[in-house]
C-alpha cells in the first residue's frame, strides 16, 4: 500500500531551503485502519442474566457474535512529521497552532494527533554524503570545497554534530560524529574519486548506521543528509524505495545537490528529486560547478 503524509497550512507555505538549523513544527500522529471520526459509543446495555448450561456442553458464544468469525489484528503506527512554514519572502511564520493546519494521511485525517509543538534551533545531526565515483572525477574538487564551506557555515552550536561519508561501489566513513570542524574538513580531504556508483546503498547505510540511532536519544534533534551526486546508480544491492524507507524510518531529511550541469534533466536528476521529495527535503540544481 502506498502511504503519503501531507500538511496543508492555512498560511502560505513552502520548504525552507537549507535552513535546517532554524524554526520547525512537529506533529506526532496515530495513523491506522480506523476512520478519522468514529460514531458516538451507544450507552451500555445491562448484561443478560446467565442461563443454565448442560454439563459438558461447549461454552455459549456471546450474544450477537459469531463464534466462527475470524480475528483481525491491525497495527497502529505513530508518525512524527517535522515541517517548516515560511511566507512568500522566505521568512519563518511563528506561533502557529494545530487548528491552522490540516494533517492528512492518504488524503484522510489521522485517527489522533498526539502532540503539536514548535522546535526552534534544535541541535543538528548532519551527514555529508559525497559521490566519489569515476563519473564525477572532473567535478570532485568543487564537491569537496562545497562540503567544507557548508560545514563551516552550518555547524555553529556546541551541540551540533556531523559526519562525512564518501561512496563509490561501497560507502566509506572518513569522519565520524564530531563537532570538530578540523576533523570534518580532514574527512572531506581524505576522499578520492574512483569506481562505480552505489548511491542507494550509501543512502541506506548512512541512515541505518549513523542516523537511525540518533532517534533514540533523550534530546530531540534535527537530522539531515546532504547528498552531492549526479544521481546515477549502477552498483547498488538495495532498491531506491528501500533507501527512502530507511531514511523515513530514521526521520532523516535529504537535501540533494545535483552535479549534473547539463541543461537537460536525466534519470539521475529524477532520483535526486525523489530522494529529497519523499523525505521532506529539497533538491538543488546548481547551474555550474562553481555554484555548488
Amino acid at each position: 500500500m502506498t502511504r503519503s503524509l501531507s500538511t496543508t497550512p492555512a498560511a502560505e507555505s513552502r520548504a525552507g531551503g537549507l535552513g535546517i538549523s532554524g524554526f520547525a513544527l512537529a506533529a506526532a500522529m496515530l495513523v491506522g485502519a480506523l476512520p478519522a471520526q468514529q460514531p458516538a459509543t451507544p450507552p451500555a446495555q445491562p448484561a443478560p442474566a446467565p442461563t443454565a448450561q448442560q454439563p459438558g456442553a461447549p461454552p455459549a458464544a456471546p450474544s450477537g457474535s459469531d463464534a466462527n468469525a475470524p480475528t483481525i489484528k491491525v497495527s497502529v503506527n505513530e508518525v512524527s512529521l517535522i515541517f517548516t512554514v515560511t511566507d512568500k519572502h522566505g521568512r519563518y511564520i511563528p506561533n502557529l497552532q494545530l487548528h491552522d493546519f490540516a494533517l492528512l494521511d492518504d488524503q484522510k485525517a489521522p485517527e489522533m494527533v498526539r502532540s503539536f509543538h514548535q522546535q526552534i534551533n534544535l541541535p543538528l545531526r548532519v551527514g555529508i554524503l559525497i559521490d566519489t565515483s569515476t563519473s564525477i572525477h572532473s567535478r570532485f574538487k568543487f564537491e569537496q570545497q562545497a562540503a567544507q564551506e557548508f560545514l563551516l557555515q552550518i555547524l555553529k552550536a556546541r551541540s551540533d554534530r556531523a559526519f562525512v561519508m564518501g561512496f563509490d561501489v561501497t560507502p566509506t566513513l572518513t569522519a565520524d560524529w564530531t563537532k570538530d570542524l578540523d576533523a570534518l574538513e580532514t574527512g572531506v580531504d581524505k576522499l578520492s574519486p574512483g569506481g562505480g556508483t552505489a548511491l542507494y546503498d550509501a543512502v541506506y547505510t548512512a541512515c541505518r548506521d549513523k542516523l537511525l540511532d540518533q532517534a533514540r536519544g533523550q534530546e530531540p534533534v534535527r537530522k539531515a543528509l546532504i547528498l552531492l551526486s549526479d544521481g546515477d546508480d549502477n552498483q547498488s544491492r538495495v532498491y531506491l524505495s528501500e533507501a527512502i524507507k530507511m531514511c523515513q524510518r530514521s526521520e532523516t531529511i535529504i537535501y540533494s545537490i545535483s552535479t549534473n550541469w547539463t541543461p537537460s534533466r536525466g534519470e539521475g536528476d529524477k532520483v535526486m528529486s525523489q530522494l529529497a521529495g519523499d523525505t521532506g527535503g529539497q533538491v538543488f540544481f546548481p547551474p555550474s560547478v562553481e555554484e555548488v
